[in-house]
């Protein structure tokens, strides 16, 4: 059945940046690889969190798939219909049709919203781009998503300026929606919020996710939140996927150490849980990795060939993959 296939397949994505000396002549210096091989499928209605320190390569990647960077190499299979288009590769008129069908919540409520546009143009801004509604028509869409998201029809000819940031992302939120959507990403959609505000906004966007079958990936660095959303979290470290698994099996029995040590991180409120597994150093430079495997300078578990060889996202059991040398020897 159609319905069981995956909306999306990304197969060996990668997007590196050259990096330029300074001068006249402006000689190539090197490459930063800030995504690299990723892999994954994602199923209709489900969530994807993409986890990791800041500079793995989790916005870089979304970015990628969304084609709002073109990939260096690698597919990124979108269903569309009864087949799958590469994104990657697409061009700009059938990608402009495939937009509508895959939107974008970004970080930072202040930011992302014309300061000198109201509420119903933000919202309606799609509507128009798409020429899919305009006038009443465009009101009435505009007004019915805004009480989606807990917002009023007496908010439309309103400004940014006059919302809390919790309200600005609910306003972001409708934006992504307008177009009815098939794929959501949510790029740390809660990161720039009060603790109070993101129990909120995570509530929302699960009730949007079983009203509308929406499906989500989920950037984030709080895994605290993650648990609460993702069907399955995918863990990112230099520009790598390291552990993908089912949320429980992360946060339960996590096999990298990468992972592990992330999850040791997660504030605990009793006084005599220590974090077990701290992480020396910083994560790796994208321009200058080292060789083998990239955490081998930072792992408590390292041994021989982890600095030689590295090691490939391989599958242990029906669910789990793991790129790690202490599973593919076992």
């Amino acid at each position: 059945m159609i319905d069981a296939l995956p909306i999306l397949r990304v197969r060996g994505l990668s997007k590196f940046f050259p990096v330029y000396g300074k001068g006249l002549v402006r000689r190539r210096l090197g490459t930063v690889r800030a995504v690299d091989d990723v892999s994954f499928d994602l199923d209709p209605g489900q969530t994807l969190a993409l986890v990791g320190e800041s500079g793995c390569g989790k916005t870089t990647a979304v970015r990628s798939i969304l084609r709002a960077l073109t990939p260096t190499r690698g597919e990124v299979l979108f269903r569309d219909g009864d087949g799958y288009v590469d994104l990657a590769t697409v061009r700009h008129k059938p990608l402009k049709r495939l937009r509508t069908r895959m939107q974008m919540i970004f970080q930072d409520p202040f930011s992302s919203l014309n300061p000198r546009m109201t509420v119903e143009n933000i919202v309606g801004e799609p509507l128009t781009i798409h020429r899919l509604a305009r006038g009443s028509e465009r009101s009435d869409r505009v007004a019915e998503m805004l009480a989606k998201v807990g917002l009023g029809s007496r908010h439309l000819r309103r400004y940014p300026h006059e919302f809390s940031g919790g309200q600005r992302q609910r306003i972001g939120i409708a934006r992504a929606l307008i177009m009815h959507p098939a794929l959501v990403v949510a790029d740390e959609a809660v990161s720039a919020l009060d603790v109070s505000v993101q129990a909120q906004v995570i509530n929302l966007l699960a009730d949007l996710q079983e009203e509308l079958n929406l499906t989500y990936i989920f950037v984030a660095h709080d895994l605290s939140v993650v648990r609460h959303i993702a069907d399955r979290v995918a863990v990112m470290y230099a520009g790598r996927i390291v552990e993908l698994a089912p949320t429980d099996a992360v946060f339960d029995d996590p096999k990298h150490p990468y992972t592990r040590a992330l999850i040791s991180a997660v504030p605990n409120p009793d006084p005599d849980v220590r974090m077990k597994f701290p992480l020396p150093g910083e994560v790796a430079d994208p321009a200058n990795l080292p060789s083998g495997c990239a955490f081998h300078p930072r792992c408590p578990e390292c041994f021989g060939p982890c600095d030689k060889a590295r090691p490939d996202l391989c599958p242990i059991g029906s669910a789990r993959s793991v790129a790690c040398h202490l599973h593919t020897r076992e």
